[in-house]
């Protein structure tokens, strides 16, 4: 089997998977721009053919008709930005599905820094900000150069070579200095995080460094971290310095220039109307677009080229894909099976055998912490065991294709969706007349009709526990999968609807495991397996009673529901 192809998050990857939306923010930015490109034409025209002509309505009117093309340009401006939001949304959405993978991708059973993934996730969000922020910015300053030299050279073309040059000239200084502005930017993000993460753990653990006399030492630590983070935040100021040069290069010395070229510029017959619309072109297009490049790529450019690197060192690549086996039995075994949530954590099961025949009917009873939940996701292959094997039709759990198996934890999931979708989620081609059979079996008639039917849009959020039960166990009831794995999913249910529920799985085909939440659900098993700590005891309700004090005593505190 090939491996999957790892998820492009880069920014030429997600502006090329939108080619529609660019043609959109295209045209829209050919809109935006028009102002750009009149206004010198207005500006000129007013002066000579208006005002210094002494029509004063000309005048109006040229200065009229540039007001009206900025009213559509600001409406361009809007949907360029809602263009380029419908390109920034995928992008974030990429992002966060990376960040959320490379988190799975961990080694199961190994500690998950939630810490750094909620980091991850904040720089998603600076990643999706700056990225917007780019890409608008650099539409904008493509266009509005173009802009400014198509109207440069339909009004006068010698007015380029006084304007351009120092122009490309800060232009360049800029581009010039943005690896060094990246380096430095990196840097200081580095530096930040390790403050934030060195101050968050003095924050955690102030009393004992009270206790233990490790005031000076963690002060110490800590002036060091600040003292970094000042160092790489001047560094970051230094290189910044650049931009102001650019800026006055390539903004402010065209209009120098134009000024002082002004007398050569009236000897070729350039008149002072279009003197005073080049000097509109640059100070009021050709500079503001330079200040928002420079602003755009030196720093949301650069932010979002550190946090795109931030996001990638957070998140592991994936690893090389593993063929899945369906087996051709459901068949469960463990031989000598050991499992502990960290190296030096005590063992929550330790040296367990245990054989599940195809078709067998297991309850899973014990006390709180006794490892039943551990044992269902063993089983499952969501945890690799630290020591033996466990094995369905003779696969290891972890290579098993999941179609052959399904596990409902004790908080199921529900998506946003109609209940329908919910349902079948397993299952394509479903036909109503088998999800109704189904909702009869397990118990959720009442349900649905509750909800208003199939087509129905399900908000998790309104839904109880018990209804989001319901709904898991329809989805498990209909999944192919020959064994299932109920890991206390009915414990948010009334005894009678977890009996429905429970023995419309015992009458389904296939290998049935209940990690109880009430011993009726053991009475229901054809056997039962009492787990407490490393030991294990498995035999019918009445030979626990028999061999297990502790099973006898929770069954002694145990009393049965009335049956009507």
């Amino acid at each position: 089997m090939n491996a999957p192809k790892e998820r492009r998050t880069g920014f030429w990857q997600a502006l090329r998977r939108e080619p529609r939306q660019l043609v959109r923010i295209g045209l829209w930015s050919v809109l935006e721009s028009a102002p750009a490109f009149l206004i010198g034409h207005a500006v000129a025209r007013a002066i000579e053919d208006g005002f210094a002509a002494a029509v004063p309505l000309v005048g109006v009117a040229w200065l009229a008709a540039l007001g009206v093309t900025w009213l559509a340009g600001a409406v361009a401006a809007r949907q360029v930005v809602l263009a380029v939001a419908a390109v920034a949304e995928p992008f974030r959405d990429d992002l966060l599905t990376h960040v959320v993978e490379g988190a799975l991708r961990r080694e199961p059973g190994t500690r998950r820094d939630s810490a750094a993934v909620a980091r991850a996730g904040l720089q998603v969000e600076l990643a999706r900000d700056a990225f917007a922020a780019v890409v608008t910015t650099v539409r904008g300053f493509v266009f509005t150069v173009v802009s400014v030299v198509l109207g440069l050279l339909t009004l006068a073309p010698d007015t380029l070579v006084l304007v351009l040059p120092p122009f490309l000239a800060g232009l360049g200084l800029f581009l010039a200095s943005l690896p060094a502005l990246a380096r430095r930017q990196r840097a200081f993000l580095l530096a930040d995080e390790h403050l934030a993460e060195a101050m968050t753990e003095t924050a955690g653990g102030l009393r004992d460094i009270e206790a233990c006399g490790l005031r000076e030492r963690v002060e110490a630590h800590l002036d060091r971290d600040v003292r970094a983070q000042a160092a790489a935040a001047r560094g970051l100021a230094g290189v910044t310095a650049a931009r102001t040069a650019a800026l006055a290069a390539g903004g402010w010395l065209p209009v120098i220039l134009v000024l002082a070229g002004t007398p050569w510029l009236l000897g070729r017959g350039v008149g002072p109307g279009v003197i005073v619309g080049t000097l509109a072109y640059v100070t009021q297009s050709l500079a503001p677009a330079l200040g928002g490049l420079v602003q755009g790529l030196g720093v949301s450019g650069i932010r979002l080229a550190a946090s795109l690197n931030r996001i990638r060192a957070m998140a592991p690549p994936a690893p090389p894909a593993r063929s899945l086996i369906s087996p051709f039995t459901t068949d469960v075994r463990l031989d000598a099976v050991t499992f502990s949530y960290g190296p030096r954590s005590e063992p929550v099961i330790e040296g367990l055998d245990l054989a599940i025949p195809e078709g067998d009917h297991l309850a899973v009873v014990g006390p709180s912490g006794a490892g039943k939940s551990t044992l269902a996701s063993l089983i499952s292959g969501l945890l690799p065991p630290g020591g033996g094997e466990v094995l369905i039709g003779g696969v290891p759990a972890d290579q098993v294709d999941p179609a052959a198996r399904v596990l409902i934890p004790q908080e199921a999931y529900v998506f946003r969706g109609t209940l329908m979708e919910n349902l079948a989620y397993h299952v394509s081609g479903a036909h109503e007349e088998g999800i109704e059979a189904a909702v009869e079996a397990v118990g959720a008639a009442d349900l649905v009709a509750g909800l208003g039917g199939y087509e129905a849009v399900v908000e998790p959020g309104a839904l109880s526990a018990g209804q989001r039960q319901l709904i898991a166990l329809v989805r498990a009831y209909l999944a192919p999968a020959p064994l299932v794995i109920l890991d206390e999913a009915t414990c948010h249910l009334d005894p009678a609807a977890e009996a429905r529920a429970e023995e419309a799985f015992a009458r389904r085909d296939g290998t049935l495991i209940v990690i109880a939440h009430r011993l009726t659900s053991a009475l229901r098993a054809r056997r039962i397996l009492l787990m407490d700590g490393a030991r294990i005891t498995i035999g019918t309700h009445e030979e626990l009673i028999k061999l297990s004090p502790l099973y006898a005593d929770l069954a002694g505190h145990w009393h049965p529901e009335p049956v009507s």
